[in-house]
Protein backbone atom coordinates (compact mmCIF):
# COMPACT_ATOMS: atom_id res chain seq x y z
CA UNK A 1 0.00 0.00 0.00
CA UNK A 2 1.14 3.48 -0.83
CA UNK A 3 2.49 5.94 1.97
CA UNK A 4 -0.30 8.32 2.26
CA UNK A 5 0.42 11.74 1.52
CA UNK A 6 1.10 14.30 4.83
CA UNK A 7 -0.40 17.37 4.89
CA UNK A 8 0.17 20.11 7.11
CA UNK A 9 -2.46 23.51 6.77
CA UNK A 10 -1.76 25.86 8.82
CA UNK A 11 -2.78 30.04 9.33
CA UNK A 12 0.61 31.99 10.07
CA UNK A 13 0.77 35.56 11.57
CA UNK A 14 -2.65 37.50 12.69
CA UNK A 15 -4.98 36.03 9.77
CA UNK A 16 -8.32 34.81 11.51
CA UNK A 17 -10.25 33.86 8.13
CA UNK A 18 -9.97 29.89 8.51
CA UNK A 19 -12.85 29.28 6.66
CA UNK A 20 -10.60 28.62 3.30
CA UNK A 21 -8.17 26.85 4.85
CA UNK A 22 -10.75 24.59 6.70
CA UNK A 23 -12.30 23.74 3.31
CA UNK A 24 -9.22 23.02 1.78
CA UNK A 25 -7.93 20.26 4.70
CA UNK A 26 -11.36 18.40 4.46
CA UNK A 27 -11.05 18.49 0.57
CA UNK A 28 -7.57 16.79 1.01
CA UNK A 29 -8.23 14.43 3.05
CA UNK A 30 -11.35 13.41 0.76
CA UNK A 31 -8.75 13.34 -1.90
CA UNK A 32 -6.83 10.21 0.22
CA UNK A 33 -4.14 12.75 2.10
CA UNK A 34 -3.56 12.13 5.64
CA UNK A 35 -3.91 16.23 7.26
CA UNK A 36 -3.03 17.87 9.93
CA UNK A 37 -4.50 21.57 10.87
CA UNK A 38 -2.61 23.56 12.78
CA UNK A 39 -5.36 25.73 13.34
CA UNK A 40 -5.12 29.67 13.81
CA UNK A 41 -2.09 32.01 14.42
CA UNK A 42 0.73 30.14 14.13
CA UNK A 43 4.29 31.39 13.74
CA UNK A 44 6.38 30.03 10.91
CA UNK A 45 8.54 27.80 13.69
CA UNK A 46 5.82 26.36 14.88
CA UNK A 47 5.09 25.40 11.35
CA UNK A 48 7.94 23.79 10.69
CA UNK A 49 8.13 22.02 14.11
CA UNK A 50 4.59 20.38 13.39
CA UNK A 51 6.04 19.64 9.90
CA UNK A 52 8.67 18.01 11.21
CA UNK A 53 7.40 15.96 14.06
CA UNK A 54 4.36 14.44 11.73
CA UNK A 55 7.18 13.96 9.00
CA UNK A 56 5.04 16.19 6.61
CA UNK A 57 5.21 15.77 2.76
CA UNK A 58 3.40 19.10 2.57
CA UNK A 59 3.08 22.12 4.29
CA UNK A 60 0.20 24.26 3.00
CA UNK A 61 -0.54 27.97 4.50
CA UNK A 62 -3.45 30.36 3.70
CA UNK A 63 -2.66 33.63 4.11
CA UNK A 64 -4.99 36.79 3.51
CA UNK A 65 -3.42 39.32 5.65
CA UNK A 66 -0.91 40.47 2.84
CA UNK A 67 2.10 39.14 5.09
CA UNK A 68 3.18 36.67 2.18
CA UNK A 69 6.60 38.43 1.13
CA UNK A 70 7.33 37.95 5.01
CA UNK A 71 5.87 34.65 6.14
CA UNK A 72 6.87 32.12 3.00
CA UNK A 73 10.42 33.47 2.83
CA UNK A 74 10.66 33.13 6.61
CA UNK A 75 9.45 29.58 6.14
CA UNK A 76 11.61 28.05 3.40
CA UNK A 77 14.74 29.68 5.39
CA UNK A 78 13.69 27.34 8.23
CA UNK A 79 13.31 24.64 6.34
CA UNK A 80 16.35 25.04 4.39
CA UNK A 81 18.11 25.29 8.27
CA UNK A 82 16.35 22.27 9.49
CA UNK A 83 17.35 19.98 6.22
CA UNK A 84 13.65 19.47 5.13
CA UNK A 85 14.25 20.64 1.48
CA UNK A 86 12.11 18.04 0.19
CA UNK A 87 9.37 19.02 1.78
CA UNK A 88 6.73 21.01 -0.45
CA UNK A 89 5.57 24.56 0.83
CA UNK A 90 2.53 25.77 -1.32
CA UNK A 91 -0.30 27.93 -0.33
CA UNK A 92 -3.25 30.10 -1.27
CA UNK A 93 -4.66 33.46 -0.55
CA UNK A 94 -4.77 37.07 -1.69
CA UNK A 95 -1.58 37.03 -3.69
CA UNK A 96 -0.60 39.28 -6.88
CA UNK A 97 1.41 37.95 -9.72
CA UNK A 98 4.52 39.50 -9.35
CA UNK A 99 4.74 38.70 -5.11
CA UNK A 100 3.76 34.70 -6.49
CA UNK A 101 6.84 35.29 -9.50
CA UNK A 102 8.95 36.07 -6.65
CA UNK A 103 7.84 33.71 -4.32
CA UNK A 104 8.18 30.99 -6.86
CA UNK A 105 11.89 32.02 -7.38
CA UNK A 106 13.13 31.20 -3.98
CA UNK A 107 11.26 27.56 -4.31
CA UNK A 108 7.94 27.91 -2.96
CA UNK A 109 5.22 25.62 -5.21
CA UNK A 110 2.32 26.83 -6.10
CA UNK A 111 0.20 29.37 -5.25
CA UNK A 112 -3.23 29.10 -5.66
CA UNK A 113 -5.53 32.71 -5.91
CA UNK A 114 -9.04 32.88 -5.42
CA UNK A 115 -11.13 30.89 -7.60
CA UNK A 116 -8.67 27.67 -7.46
CA UNK A 117 -10.42 24.70 -6.74
CA UNK A 118 -10.17 22.11 -4.16
CA UNK A 119 -9.54 19.52 -7.17
CA UNK A 120 -7.03 21.38 -8.48
CA UNK A 121 -4.96 22.17 -5.52
CA UNK A 122 -5.35 18.14 -4.74
CA UNK A 123 -3.65 17.13 -7.72
CA UNK A 124 -1.46 19.41 -7.89
CA UNK A 125 0.48 18.11 -4.40
CA UNK A 126 0.10 14.74 -5.43
CA UNK A 127 1.72 14.98 -8.90
CA UNK A 128 4.21 16.86 -7.11
CA UNK A 129 4.88 14.33 -4.33
CA UNK A 130 4.91 11.84 -7.14
CA UNK A 131 7.73 13.80 -9.18
CA UNK A 132 9.31 14.38 -5.74
CA UNK A 133 9.19 11.44 -3.87
CA UNK A 134 10.63 11.61 -0.08
CA UNK A 135 13.02 8.87 1.90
Amino acid sequence: MDKKIRVIVAKSGLDGHDRGAKVIAAALRDAGMEVIYTGLRQTPEMIVEAAMQEDADVIGISILSGAHMTIFPKLMTLLKSKGMDDVLLTGGGIIPEEDIKQLKNIGVGELFTPGATTTEIADYIKEWCKTHPRN
